[in-house]
């Protein structure tokens, strides 16, 4: 792979090359996509989707929301800093082309604000939730009328090839730049084979087979390495996709664990002795010990840990660049560096103590329930129409749906599909909300 195609500004449609020594410096295009997706309805509803904790019964805690964002700002930070690196190494990219390291900055943050636009309510258990309706719920009767890949998109539903076919859709008009949405395609494969190394590119998947075609000239225009050819196709990660990685595992690692210190559920004094193993060589003990409270002390710390780990970040990927050019490194970059046994035990902790609250467990009870309930009521609906045998319950039902075309396609797996990726476009409250109008509660 190359640079000089990694970071293409073509979009979807163009018929001329974008060139970026032409661009408006007032008005990039890389920044023009970070525009797109804030003012998206997509993204807007993340503002009412669980990140970790159901916000019902705690004080602040992080939504997809206020997560994205912050995971949007690590990634920023992450792109300027390896931009400026590249483009001493490779001053062409400068001198010849215009570009600049804000430009890096801006397609990580962008990729990194939209990493969870495709994921339903209820945290990760919503995407459990949609698998497991097809699997071994009422939608595992479809199973003989899907091919394979198929079949696989529905059970083993990701939310990463969700939001490829929200940054992709027409109707949604965001045409982003193929830099962004390759630095966004965290797993450059089909659905199937599964898991078939321990590549980390290979763990989920990143597109349904709806949106093959269009994930194909993605690929292609990039120039990203094929791994895979035939009937199932892979490709090797776009280089910035590491960072939007790194970015998101940096958040998640330490952010998480401040939420579980200011709940209560992690012990502060305990937990502050892991976070500070993090930053000792950069810490300020005299400020450290003028702080008071749990909150400024944690806020604290967590602000030299994330700022250790970028720098970390930044050192792995630029000492494994040409590695990664050639599709060779297959690891995280948090896996490669000098805090990843710190780290691994700071997530062991969050494990333990958070992901596995009582409060978290509920939600995920109450997120199978509902997401259930709902893929049943909306797929019988959708099917019967199709079928011409839909009931006076089922067109009353179709009345409260969008008008999705996938809804009335002749197509079963474009149905089914629709279907998920509607569900999946709830909030939180409003799937609940539905969920009570379908049992007859009141609400």
């Amino acid at each position: 792979m190359n640079w000089d195609q990694l970071l293409s500004l073509k979009r979807y449609g163009d018929t001329n090359k974008r060139l970026r020594k032409e661009q408006n410096e007032n008005r990039l295009g890389f920044e023009v996509d970070y525009d797109r997706i804030i003012f998206s309805s997509a993204f807007r509803s993340l503002q009412d989707k669980t990140q970790v904790i159901p916000l019902s019964k705690t004080d602040f805690v992080h939504t997809r929301l206020t997560h994205s964002l912050e995971v949007s700002v690590v990634a920023r930070s992450l792109g300027r800093a390896v931009g400026n690196e590249l483009l001493k190494k490779y001053p062409h990219l400068e001198h010849d082309l215009g570009y600049k390291s804000n430009d890096f900055g801006a397609i990580t943050a962008t990729a990194a604000l939209a990493h969870d636009i495709g994921n339903p309510p209820f945290g990760h258990s919503g995407e459990q939730s949609i698998g497991e309706y097809f699997k071994t719920g009422k939608g595992l009767v479809h199973k003989k009328e899907l091919t394979d890949k198929e079949y696989q998109d529905l059970i083993s539903f990701e939310g990463n090839a969700n939001g490829f076919k929200i940054l992709t859709e027409k109707k949604e008009a965001l045409r982003l730049s193929y830099a962004t949405l390759g630095a966004f395609m965290k797993y450059p494969k089909e659905s199937l084979p599964f898991k078939p190394t321990s590549h980390i590119a290979d763990k989920k998947y990143g597109f349904f087979q709806d949106d093959k075609i269009q994930f194909e000239d993605v690929a292609s225009d990039l120039g990203l390495l094929q791994t895979r050819t035939g009937d199932t196709i892979s490709f090797s990660r776009h280089p910035l996709t590491f960072l939007v990685e790194a970015a998101d595992d940096i958040c998640y690692t330490i952010i998480d664990f401040e939420d579980g210190i200011n709940l209560g559920l992690i012990d502060e004094e305990f937990a502050l002795e892991y976070l500070i193993n993090l930053v000792k060589k950069i810490i300020n003990i005299d400020t450290y010990k003028s702080l008071t409270t749990t909150k400024t002390r944690v806020a604290y710390l967590r602000a030299l840990a994330i700022s250790s780990l970028i720098t970390e970040a930044v050192s792995v990927f630029m000492k494994n660049e040409e590695a990664i050019l050639k599709g060779e490194f297959s690891h995280g970059l948090l896996d490669k560096c000098v805090y990843e046994p710190q780290i691994n035990d700071i997530i062991k902790i969050s494990v333990d103590k958070i992901y596995q609250s009582d409060e978290v467990i509920e939600k995920e009870l109450i997120g199978y329930s509902v997401l259930s309930k709902l893929l049943e009521v909306f797929t019988t609906a959708v099917n019967n129409k199709a079928l011409g045998e839909a009931t006076n319950y089922d067109k009353l039902i179709l009345k409260t749906l969008p008008d999705i075309e996938g809804f009335f396609s002749t197509d079963l797996y474009k149905r089914l599909l629709s279907v998920s990726g509607y569900v999946a476009s709830l909030t939180d409250s409003n799937a609940l909300l539905l969920f009570r109008k379908l049992s007859g509660m009141a609400v």
